[in-house]
This record gives C-alpha cells, structure tokens and sequence, in this order.
C-alpha cells in the first residue's frame, strides 16, 4: 500500500522541524552559580514517582515502614561509606517522600577550582551526586527485591542550604516531627481527598 504523498510530505516537515528546533531543557531548581559541594548543612526532600504510597504507612502518628521503606533507610545510612566526606544528621522515611539532612565537610575542596559551567553531567562530590547515588542504589536494591523494573523517585529532588543554627534547628525539628503532622503534611495526598 502506497502511503499519501502529502502525508508524507507534511510528516517530513514535522520531523525536519523537530531536529532542527533547539533542544528544550528543564530548567533548574539549584541556586544559580552556587557550588553544591561546598562545606555546609543542606536539607533535602526526595518524592517517590508521582508520590505513590510506596514506603509504608502513618499509623497514630509513627511512621511504619514496609520492605522498600527499611531498604531505603539502610542505603541512606550507607552514604557515608560512599562520600568519606559527608555526615548524615535527621532522617525520616515517610509514605511517599524522604527527608534528610546531609552535612558535607570536603577539606579537599580548596585543592580543586569549581566552573559552574560543569557539562559533563553531575558534579563529582556535590549535593547532586550524593543523592544521584542514593537514588540509583536504592533503586536498584528495591528492584532486585522485587524483581521487577520499579520507578521509585521522582526526576528532581527539593534542596534547601542550612544557613545558620536557628534555622538547623527548626528543620531537625521538622523532619522528626513528620510523621506526627502527616494530616497537613503537602506531601499527603489524602489530604486533598473529599471526607
């Protein structure tokens, strides 16, 4: 069967045109010119793949982890096995997301120059590369358990630079107290549900 000419004429144009057009990228959410392997406290927050309740459950406040949930946890104390460097402070797994606080301390890095124009991929020893492992590895663990190709987390993750002791405070307060305000939490999509 011959296909219509036009058609093809017209799918040519439109593949033409799609090679041609500048290729669109997401735009960041990292504080512009920052170097994320400086010395200092960061929190972050990483969401399971559209939020699925994938780690557990609240029950009367406490937090109860299932399989994947304790697989989590272990990888992410193993960090520091990985990143000689890092400290972990405050943890939480909650249903669908993770908060933690990872504290970097790279003395080496005054033996090397930052370009915030890095294009080869993830800085080597940043925030970005920190979580990039724990991402890939708890995948994979999660995977092999279930033997199954599961997404797990989101494409992004949220990253707040601790700034001063106050502030260390408060958020340490916050991710232990997680599981206590799960009802406001924004992450419980339940919340949103009609009573």
């Amino acid at each position: 069967m011959i296909a219509d000419e036009s058609l093809i004429t017209e799918l040519t144009a439109t593949i033409l045109h799609a090679m041609n057009e500048p290729k669109k990228h997401r735009q960041s959410i990292r504080l512009k010119g920052y170097d994320y392997r400086l010395n200092g406290a960061y929190y972050i927050t990483i969401c399971s793949y559209q939020k699925q309740y994938l780690f557990g459950e609240i029950v009367e406040g406490n937090m109860e982890q299932n399989l994947l949930g304790d697989t989590i946890e272990a990888v992410w104390y193993r960090l520091p096995l990985n990143f000689k460097f890092i400290e972990l402070d405050a943890f939480i797994v909650m249903p669908n997301h993770i908060h933690g606080i990872i504290v970097i301390q790279n003395y080496d890095l005054e033996k090397t120059e930052y370009d915030s124009q890095y294009t080869h991929g993830t800085m080597p020893e940043s925030l970005g590369a920190i979580v990039q492992n724990f991402k890939s590895i708890s995948t994979r663990k999660i995977n092999r358990l279930c033997g199954d190709r599961l997404k797990i987390w989101q494409r992004n993750y949220y990253e707040h630079i601790i700034r001063n002791e106050n502030s260390y405070q408060k958020i340490r307060q916050y991710i232990l107290d997680n599981p206590r305000n799960w009802e406001q939490d924004e992450n419980n999509l339940n919340k949103f549900k009609p009573m």
